[in-house]
């Protein structure tokens, strides 16, 4: 699911540099292409199978947004050897858990079982992939879930509108321009027909990658591999297209009233490379300086000394081809939103003509060190980061390289990767207010 604008990454600062062990792992194709990756920790009596496709919102058509988000729901519906509404049952029942995400680049599907029922779950992914149910009666059961789902998160959400709008000002030619919720019309205006051919296009073992970590038996999860996957047919491959976007050399304004607020915001969103570029990460860096925790610079001077705000964020929201660098803030009366984003301004020109300081550098590489230990502390959370670095960023072994880099940035690249991306000519300034009643005669 998509993150809140307001959740910002919560690290705990530890004294000293965090350490982690190097996550081994082994990776082979199917002749049908399915990518399969094998991460044996005994640790725990606990295995996770998760299946990545590399389809999200950005894969659909125009004039059929919310597909991709659809299919999250609508692969739980059953296939042709799980009964509709018994996919969940089966996982509760064997003592294991499930979920998935849709973003606009990806659709990740995993579930946690105790180490004997490995067999299981890749039976139950197997299923997912090879013979899904795609009827009329799921079809219709999901579309009344994800428009319940859109009306809870953002349509009645206060700021629920804020990355919709975002995305709609800064992105003219990209599929990023929609939501992964996508648009109610859309689904309701679709065929049953156009939902199975955008499965038989996007659900393949040629358009996915298989992970299976946690406690198991290597060779054993072989054959169950080849045994359940090994069968299902290679899809036609996809064509892919390429969307460039014209850089951002004028101000965008925009604004937008929100019946579920009270308070306004001040917004500016700026467009920034694909998560695989090293200025992506230097981005995080820049967003961890200036809002992360009560003693970054934004909260310390808008907020703590100033009195000036109410909150106070920067967030960078990195995805596959593009990113969003977004700085938002709730003014606290008598102050306004163009006195709040002078004041949001003032500090990012600082980064862009000081250098941080040593220890400040050194405070962020300990949270990034931590934050990296922490991702990996989990089976989940390695199964996620493998199927991840594989799909999104072509380079599964950033799984234990990418802190390298974090720890490689210095602040010469701070301050060149700020005065780059984040001047007042490259981004859209939203003024998100509260919704006025119009007179009446």
């Amino acid at each position: 699911m998509k993150k809140s604008i307001m959740a910002l990454s919560a690290a705990l600062l530890i004294g000293g540099a965090a350490s982690a062990q190097k996550v081994v792992f082994e990776e082979y194709t199917m002749d049908n292409g399915l990518h399969v990756v094998l991460q044996n920790d005994p640790s725990a009596p606990v295995v996770i199978t998760s299946v990545m496709y590399h389809v999200g919102s950005k894969n659909e058509n125009p004039e059929r947004t919310g597909f991709a988000h659809f299919f999250e729901h609508l692969l739980f519906e059953g296939t042709e050897n799980i009964k509709r509404g018994e996919w969940f049952k089966i996982v509760t029942g064997n003592g294991g858990t499930n979920n998935a995400n849709t973003s606009d680049d990806r659709t990740y599907y995993y579930e946690v079982f105790p180490s004997n029922n490995l067999e299981l779950g890749l039976w139950m992914e197997a299923e997912r992939m090879l013979h899904p149910i795609i009827n009329q009666i799921g079809v219709d059961t999901q579309n009344e879930v994800v428009k319940e789902e859109k009306r809870l998160r953002f349509d009645n959400s206060p700021y629920g509108q804020i990355i919709p709008e975002v995305k709609k000002n800064i992105f003219k030619n990209h599929p990023y321009r929609w939501t992964t919720i996508g648009s109610m019309d859309h689904l309701d205006a679709a065929t049953l027909e156009e939902f199975q051919a955008f499965n038989k296009k996007f659900y393949m073992p040629n358009n996915a990658v298989l992970v299976v970590a946690g406690d198991f038996k290597t060779d054993e999860a072989k054959q169950w591999i080849q045994k359940y996957f090994g069968k299902i047919e290679k899809g036609p491959a996809i064509e892919r297209q390429t969307f460039v976007e014209e850089p951002i050399t004028q101000t965008i304004k925009a604004t937008f009233e929100d019946p579920n607020i009270q308070i306004p915001m001040v917004v500016a969103a700026y467009r920034t490379p694909s998560m695989k570029s090293r200025d992506a990460r230097v981005l995080d860096f820049i967003s961890t300086i200036l809002s992360d925790g009560k003693s970054s610079r934004l909260y310390k001077n808008i907020v703590d000394d100033k009195k000036m705000a109410l909150q106070i964020g920067a967030i960078n929201n990195s995805q596959e081809d593009y990113g969003m660098y977004i700085l938002y803030g709730l003014p606290q009366a008598p102050f306004t939103s163009e006195q709040i984003l002078s004041e949001v301004d003032a500090e990012i020109v600082k980064l862009q003509t000081e250098l941080i300081p040593a220890k400040e550098l050194q405070k962020l590489q300990n949270k990034y060190e931590n934050q990296y230990v922490n991702s990996n502390a989990s089976i989940e959370g390695i199964a996620s980061n493998l199927a991840t670095f594989y799909m999104l960023y072509k380079d599964i072994n950033l799984i234990n390289t990418e802190i390298d880099i974090y720890r490689s940035i210095t602040p010469e690249e701070i301050r060149t990767v700020a005065k780059k991306y984040l001047n007042p000519n490259q981004r859209l300034v939203l003024d998100y207010l509260p919704k006025t009643e119009k007179a009446t005669k």
